[in-house]
This record gives C-alpha cells, structure tokens and sequence, in this order.
C-alpha cells in the first residue's frame, strides 16, 4: 500500500506478500461489515482490507506467536479496536466463531501432501495443506453468511480439487497472470453464498508488463489500495 500499511513478519518462516494484497483487494467488505480471516498468519491481509475500508474482522490463527504479532500489527496501524486475532484452530473454531460472517477470506496451505516441503516448521505449516484443502474451503463455506462471500486465493494447479469442494453456484475465478500469454500461477476463487449463477471464469489481471514492472492495474492495487473486483 505504498507505506501505508506496516506489518512485521517473522525472519524465518512463511512471508505473506503479493498473495495477501491481492486476496485482501478481492474482498467485497462495506464499512462495518463482519469479517472472518481463516489462517492469518502476521495479519497483513487483515491489515490492508481494513486499510480500504473499516470494517471489523476476526482473524484466527493456530500459532500464539503469529496471533500475538498480528495483534501488534493491528496496534502499529491503529486499527486494534476493529480488527482482532484469536488463537484457534479452523477446524475446530470456538463457539464465538461459529456464526455467520458477511464475508470469509483465506490463503490457504496451497501445496499438496507430495508437493514442496521446508525445513521451517513454521514455513511448512503454512504452505503444506496435509490432504486437507477441501477442510480449509469447507469450513470457510460454513461460516459465510447468506448472500455474502467466501474468498480465496490459490495455485492455478490445484483449482480442481477446490472447486470439489465447493457449490456448483455463485462462483467466480479470476486468474492473476504473470504477463501477457504467460499462463495463471495462481487464481482468486470467490463464492458468492446462494447465488444461483453458473461457475463464471473471469478475464483476470495481467500483473507485470514485458520489462518485469506491474502494470497499471496491478499497481493500483498493490500501492495504491484499489479493489479487485470479482
């Protein structure tokens, strides 16, 4: 967000970066509306939705360590009093948390069971999803409200196996492209909870020109705050 956002991650582990902004961009929220972040990690994607529009977010973590710096971060930004980080695990949400939210975002572990591993622990438990992606999507499905969204953004590859796991209504992809005629590395996935459009494949954004810097339109979310809209 050009500065406007400041959030500390650890030196070792997994480092949020061009994924969360996007995802955070894609998130349809209005001010005060509800918002439930599953796997939020030091928080960023949390922290640049609230940078665009205020509205009062939940993000649960499993680690203590991350939920306590996210909570920092939260604080440096001056958003503490409408963003807050819980420790809980996903699939077993406290009873809080289990009620409806205007709209439900993640970065789920995008890496299958056989893919790539890390010698962080921490790294690999946030990129490695053990067999369980459709347990990530089936949970962030049952917490969104009716008529609000679920978000997510992951590898293009594994865009199959999500949608598995999801209704065969109210779904938008929108494919991020590395440069013209390069294929997608990852993709955006929003349902839109009880719509009953066919599954939409979106134009998608273009994110870097042929001399490697962003375009405009990707530049405008990255720096700038702009919303991706879905």
């Amino acid at each position: 967000m050009g500065g406007r956002v400041v959030a500390e991650q650890p030196r070792s582990g997994f480092r949020a970066g061009l994924d969360a902004v996007m995802l955070a961009a894609a998130v349809p929220a209005e001010a005060g509306d509800e918002v439930l972040e599953l796997g939020a990690g030091a928080g960023t994607a949390s922290l640049c939705l609230e940078w665009r529009v205020p509205c009062r977010i939940v993000g649960v973590e499993l680690e203590q360590a991350l939920v306590d710096l996210a909570m920092r971060n939260a604080s440096a930004n001056g958003f503490a009093d409408r963003v807050h980080f819980v420790r809980a695990d996903v699939f077993a949400l406290p009873a809080e948390l289990k009620r409806d939210f205007v709209h439900v975002f993640c970065n789920p572990p995008f890496h299958d069971p056989a893919g790539e591993s890390s010698p962080d622990p921490a790294r690999s438990l946030a990129l490695r999803d053990v067999g369980r992606l459709g347990d990530w999507l089936e949970a962030g499905v049952k917490r969104t409200a009716s008529g609000g969204t679920f978000t997510l953004i992951l590898r293009a590859d594994r865009m199959a196996e999500a949608l598995a796991h999801l209704p065969d209504r109210g779904i938008s992809v929108f494919p991020l492209w590395p440069r013209a005629g390069a294929a997608a590395k990852r993709v955006v996935v929003q349902l839109r909870k009880g719509a009953s459009h066919p599954l939409a494949l979106l134009a998608g954004l273009v994110l870097h020109d042929a001399t490697g810097a962003y375009t405009p339109a990707a530049d405008a979310i990255l720096r700038e705050g702009a919303q991706l809209r879905l």
